[in-house]
Order: C-alpha cells, then sequence, then structure tokens
C-alpha cells in the first residue's frame, strides 16, 4: 500500500504524471475545521495507508503548522511525517508530485519522508517579476530594488537551489540552470511576458515543449506581486528520480527507528548520529 501523500492547499497538487501516480489527500483549512475534524481527518489517513507524509510549505500561515503539530501530537502517532519545504509554491507543487511518483514505488515511508529535501535541491524554482521592491524571500541587492523603479523592467528570479537576480534584457550569463535534463513548467500571473519559453528554456536546455499550469494562490504573495510568471524545471522521469533516491545510502533512525536517507529524519526530525549528508546526483 503506498504511504499517503497529504498537502495543505489544493493548489499544491498537479495533474498526475501517468496513470499510476497516486492523488494527493488536500487536507482542510484549520480556519474552516475543528480540531476535532481536523484529528479525524487525519486518523483516516493513517487508518487507511499506514503512513501520511504531510508536506507544509515554510511558508503556509502559522496556524496551519499549529494545528498539523497539534493533531499529530494527541493523535499519538508516529506515523505522520511533517514535510517543510522553502521552495515557492509552484517549485512546492512539483515536489510534491515527485513524492507521489515515489509513492508507488518501493521506498520505506522514512526514506520517502527524508527524501523531500534531497529532491528540492535538484527543482529550479524560480519566477520573472515586473518588481522586486516586496520581495524578501530572495535576496535582493540594492541596485536591483532600484533598477525596479525603472519603466518596464523585468526581473528573472531564481530562489533555489542557489538564488540569483538578473535583469531580463541586460546581462542573463549569471542565470545558469541545472546540469542535468529537466522538464520546465510554468504558471502565468498579470505579468505579459513570454521569457520563460522564448529564452529560459533554450537557455537551459529543456526537453520537450514548455508545460503550463494556473498559478497557485499563494504565488502573489510569496513573490511579493501579482505581476509574475513563475516556473520550476524538475526532473520528470521517474526511473531517474527512483535512482536518484536509492542510490543514497540508508541509515535507521537513532530516536524513532525510522529508515532515512541523507542526515535527517523526514518523521521525527532528529538529525543522523556521527555522520556528514549524503548526496547522490542525477543521471544524464
Amino acid at each position: 500500500m503506498p504511504t499517503a501523500i497529504a498537502v495543505t492547499g489544493a493548489d499544491l497538487v498537479l495533474p498526475p504524471t501517468d496513470p499510476a501516480t497516486p492523488n494527493a489527500a488536500v487536507l482542510a483549512d484549520p480556519a474552516a475545521r475543528t480540531l476535532d475534524d481536523s484529528l479525524t481527518e487525519l486518523r483516516r489517513l493513517v487508518d487507511r495507508f499506514g503512513h501520511v507524509l504531510v508536506v507544509c510549505p515554510a511558508a503556509a500561515p502559522a496556524a496551519v503548522a499549529h494545528r498539523l503539530h497539534t493533531v499529530r501530537s494527541l493523535l499519538e502517532s508516529d506515523r505522520i511525517a511533517l514535510v517543510r519545504t522553502d521552495l515557492p509554491p509552484l517549485g512546492t507543487a512539483v515536489l510534491v508530485r515527485q513524492l507521489r511518483q515515489l509513492s508507488a514505488c518501493d521506498f520505506s515511508p522514512g526514506v520517502l519522508a527524508s527524501a523531500a529535501r534531497l529532491l528540492a535541491h535538484y527543482i529550479y524554482a524560480g519566477a520573472v517579476l515586473g518588481s522586486v521592491s516586496r520581495l524578501d524571500r530572495v535576496p535582493v541587492t540594492l541596485g536591483s530594488h532600484l533598477k525596479s523603479w525603472l519603466p518596464g523592467a523585468n526581473f528573472a528570479v531564481l530562489a533555489g537551489p542557489t538564488p540569483r537576480i538578473v535583469r531580463v534584457g541586460a546581462d542573463e550569463s549569471d542565470f545558469t540552470g541545472p546540469e542535468f535534463t529537466t522538464r520546465l513548467l510554468i504558471a502565468r500571473g498579470q505579468l505579459a511576458t513570454e521569457w520563460p519559453t522564448t529564452a529560459l528554456a533554450p537557455r537551459w536546455s529543456v526537453a520537450g515543449p514548455v508545460e503550463e499550469t494556473p498559478l497557485p494562490a499563494g504565488s502573489p504573495a510569496w513573490w511579493g506581486t501579482p505581476k509574475l510568471v513563475e516556473f520550476a524545471a524538475y526532473l520528470p522521469d521517474l526511473p531517474v528520480l527512483h535512482q536518484l533516491v536509492a542510490s543514497v545510502r540508508r541509515e535507521t533512525c537513532h530516536w524513532c527507528g525510522m529508515e532515512l536517507i541523507g542526515d535527517r529524519c523526514g518523521f521525527c526530525a532528529a538529525p543522523l548520529a556521527d555522520a556528514a549528508p549524503v548526496q547522490a546526483g542525477p543521471t544524464r
């Protein structure tokens, strides 16, 4: 039985890549549900699937994270993992879909939960913005702030894995992309630009056509403006994702006993004792 992947918003659920990709469970907004309702909701998921991974963006309202921690504590369950991520909304949705893909494979719940940090490193998530004046989740130089006041100035911003900001149409040479084959997904806000399709995709040697999806509800707040086109370059193929995760040495958490990869348990967040972080790379 696959480990259940749950999310805190319906906009984090992208269409499946194939019929074998499981769907994600969308948890109700705490503001619209009582604590008892939230308890029942997660208890049913645990009873049905055995283990549940809840992906909760770091930018989610504090009430959402607080409710999740409260429910897990009240259920006294060690079968619920809270996966936090700093990725922007579209990148988070891509990560959720990759976890859904891998949940149908032969990975244990502990490996799957701890794999989220590894997978996030290979998602190149960014946006084209009409202004960076209110952007506070990516370091912005004084020069970029000043240039954002120029009429018609657009900025290409990469949130991760390495933050970068360049002015579109100026020197874009520093806006380097992944050194492995990716697909590109975009979501259009209120900015009229084709830069991700006409300039970024060829520069990053994106495979296949550029895909489009509706803009996640949280994107304007995350990027500080509704005038944007969000994008994410990602590893699309399940065999590559499987190899990436399977190639990392597995350990046993000294605290909760779950299997893990990397340097931290995905269920109890305990660090791996006396070990350095382990990382693998995808194959072209």
